[in-house]
């Protein structure tokens, strides 16, 4: 990058910095406006401070989120052990697991593996691939808990390499196969995140959100049980609604079959490393799924296989430190956790429930989580990250059911399956998304246009055939 380059980056992360401070403190001096201690005040005013710095990106997000730690501490609103609770919440350490356990599926070649397999397999027709796709999004997501690793670092390679072995390019012939499989892969991605509570890194954010507002448990397995059946009905039709709005000029798909099969062949039988991962991802499905017979945590197990790979020697803890994305997910993650954590213990999301239930005052419970379901979903046309939408919405608007007397399961579903399918409306939602759009099949218009009928298709099928199915489990 030449230095002229580099000035007019430098300049405009500092305009961005500085729209983040002054949006702080406008909200700080709008104290006298409301009830609440000045004190929980300001952790909302620097809380939505880093919020926005996630939207407009001025510096990376761990280094934002301790500018906004020691600005706390420096104003001397909480001190430096406060600030640093987070770190040591196990939520912090799950998603940390998961991005480690996400680079070991990628490392050892698993991964790759078994999506190569089902497309082998399933792929006779261009419908075949999307289906493929679908089915190994969904597998993969019951046990590799990055949908980024999953879509990004798994799919889309598989994706990009299939749409050329069917002849199509970006430049030239992008409607020939390559648009239609990134969209399919890409929306995929974001229901099977929405179908298990290991299908994202930042799930768990939701279930914690659950269980302090409501104090029921919301995990792997109940959150599974929920979304089994509208997550199915969604797998199936996608292929068939994206087909129609973005059809594939190529309907024979022999070519990627074949191509599958060799890339399948040149890897080989399976490595010492592969049959390792394996045995570690059946082991910490089995303890995820029965946790009521031993006790063991989410996090607990998590880490377990984290422990089993780098003794076996399936990953090297230079594996483990190499991991950058873990790391700075600790720093931002955790802080994050912090403030919000101080915002529900200083009242201030007790203060902001109370104000927000005015507004649904009147309504059932069930209205008013339908409605504020809707409001979340389409918030996130504001957010660059469903990370960071889930911490800055997902607790606020469960405090404001609870509040409204609604149903516990029925709030829990809505808010924990529409916080991974709302990343459909974007094309900077979540990382995969952004992988997939990077391929450059699918321009900018395209994918607003599609997104938007995804979001209309998902609402359709989460609250109509979704309500049923809570019904039939007594959710509501």
């Amino acid at each position: 990058m030449r230095p002229e380059s580099k000035e007019v980056s430098h300049n405009n992360s500092w305009v961005k910095l500085l729209v983040c401070v002054l949006v702080g403190i406008g909200i700080l001096l709008m104290h006298e406006l409301v009830d609440v201690t000045f004190q929980a005040w300001t952790i909302f005013a620097v809380f939505i401070a880093v919020i926005l710095s996630f939207i407009l990106r001025p510096y990376p997000m761990g280094m934002m989120v301790v500018i906004g730690l020691i600005t706390l501490v420096s104003s001397k609103t909480k001190t430096i052990q406060e600030s640093l609770s987070g770190f040591g919440d196990s939520t912090v350490w799950l998603v940390v697991a998961a991005f480690l356990l996400a680079a070991a599926m990628i490392n050892t070649g698993l991964g790759t593996r078994i999506a190569l397999w089902l497309v082998s397999r399933l792929g006779k027709t261009i419908k075949g691939l999307a289906y493929a796709i679908c089915t190994s999004e969904m597998l993969l997501a019951t046990v590799m808990p990055s949908n980024t690793a999953r879509g990004g670092g798994v799919h889309a390679p598989i994706v990009n390499s299939l749409s050329h072995s069917l002849g199509s390019r970006k430049e030239e012939t992008p409607k020939r196969a390559g648009q239609y499989l990134s969209l399919v892969g890409a929306h995929a991605n974001l229901i099977s995140a929405a179908m298990f509570m290991t299908g994202m890194a930042a799930n768990p954010l939701v279930s914690k959100a659950v269980n302090e507002v409501f104090g029921i448990e919301f995990g792997w397995g109940m959150w599974a049980l929920g979304s089994i059946v509208p997550g199915l009905v969604s797998m199936l039709i996608l292929p068939q609604l994206i087909y129609v709005l973005a059809r594939p000029t190529l309907t024979n798909s022999k070519v990627a079959r074949e191509e599958a099969t060799n890339q399948l062949e040149a890897m080989g039988p399976m490595s010492k490393r592969e049959k390792i991962m394996l045995v570690v991802l059946c082991l910490l499905l089995l303890l995820w799924t029965t946790k009521f017979i031993h006790g063991l945590g989410t996090t607990t197990v998590a880490l377990l296989g984290v422990i089993i790979l780098l003794i076996t020697r399936a990953q090297t803890w230079e594996d483990v430190i190499q991991n950058k994305m873990a790391w700075d997910t600790l720093v931002w993650l955790g802080g994050l956790l912090t403030m919000a954590n101080l915002l529900l213990t200083y009242g201030f999301i007790e203060w902001f429930a109370d104000g927000v239930q005015a507004s649904v005052s009147g309504m059932s419970g069930m209205a008013a989580i339908l409605i504020l379901g809707i409001v979340f979903f389409y918030s996130m046309y504001a957010f660059s990250m469903l990370t960071a939408h889930i911490a800055a919405m997902a607790g606020p608007f469960l405090a404001v059911c609870l509040a409204a007397n609604g149903q516990p399961l029925l709030a829990a579903a809505v808010f924990a399956y529409f916080s991974c399918l709302c990343g459909c409306m974007t094309n900077y939602s979540t990382g995969p998304i952004i992988i997939y759009f990077g391929l450059g099949y699918v321009k900018a218009p395209k994918w607003f246009s599609v997104g938007f009928i995804i979001s209309i298709f998902h609402l359709i099928i989460w609250i109509g055939i979704g309500l049923v199915w809570w019904k039939v489990l007594g959710w509501w």
